[in-house]
């Protein structure tokens, strides 16, 4: 069977930022299932990222710590899964922040902080790491960049506005890398979720879950899971020849 009908990532090394919960954590349980070797990238959450090694087998996972929002820790995850795996042969860029900072509040520096908290991980930490990670790429045949951006790339949002500039800028990024490093054999592409059941969403549909779901033609919010099965297949060889695209997974809530 041609190796484009199959979900196979045997002898393959994937890097997954915050892979310690929500969609990152069943992203590595879904590439890992494909025969993949994962690093279970995390920064607060250790109890949480070792129990997704146990989960998949400490033969072919590791929790690596590192804060991707610092510059020097984007460098030391990407040396380290390369000393433990001995290559690297994808990245998925998940780790982010979101958090309700409206135009209209009256702290000023607290508002600020915000917005540069929110591209120093979302944007900043996911260009750091795939710089890192296209250098052992570049010079090793190839390899292939998946970032997690969100349906608020392309809505506009009104209480969290840094965060949805923050993940268009993410869609950008995939676009510049995809056209810049093809030559190289490097692709990139990106995934633009809706509301998804995770810890960091919590708080907005413990708030809002009626109204939220009446906006989604499917009628469900959706689940890790479904976001972790279209990273599997922009991984896979199934999707070798998809470059710069954008796929949006938001039960038909969103279209651009």
């Amino acid at each position: 069977m041609s190796s484009k009908t199959v979900l196979d990532l045997e002898g393959k090394v994937v890097l997954i930022t915050g892979a310690s919960r929500g969609i990152g954590r069943e992203t590595a349980r879904r590439i890992a299932a494909a025969h993949a070797k994962i690093v279970v990238n995390y920064n607060r959450s250790a109890k949480d990222a070792e129990e997704v090694v146990t989960q998949i087998g400490s033969s072919r996972a590791q929790a690596v710590q590192a804060d991707v929002s610092n510059p020097d820790d984007a460098q030391r995850l990407v040396a380290q899964t390369i000393d433990v795996f001995g290559r690297l042969d994808i990245v998925v860029n998940n780790a982010a922040r979101y958090a309700e900072n409206r135009f209209d509040r009256d702290d000023y520096d607290g508002w600020h902080e915000g917005w540069r908290q929110t591209f120093e991980l979302n944007v900043f930490g996911a260009a750091n790491v795939a710089f890192h990670a296209m250098r052992w790429m570049r010079a090793n045949g190839g390899g292939k960049i998946i970032n997690v951006a969100s349906r608020a790339a392309f809505r506009g949002e009104t209480e969290f506005a840094d965060y949805g500039a923050s993940k268009a800028a993410l869609v950008n990024l995939t676009r510049s890398i995809a056209r810049a490093c093809a030559k190289d054999n490097i692709v990139a592409n990106c995934v633009a979720p809706g509301f998804i059941e995770t810890d960091m969403a919590r708080l907005l549909l413990d708030k809002q879950r009626e109204a939220i779901t009446s906006q989604i033609p499917l009628g469900r919010v959706g689940t890790p899971d479904d976001v972790a099965a279209v990273i599997l297949f922009l991984a896979s060889p199934m999707a070798d020849y998809l470059n710069g695209v954008t796929i949006d997974i938001n039960g038909g809530s969103w279209f651009h």
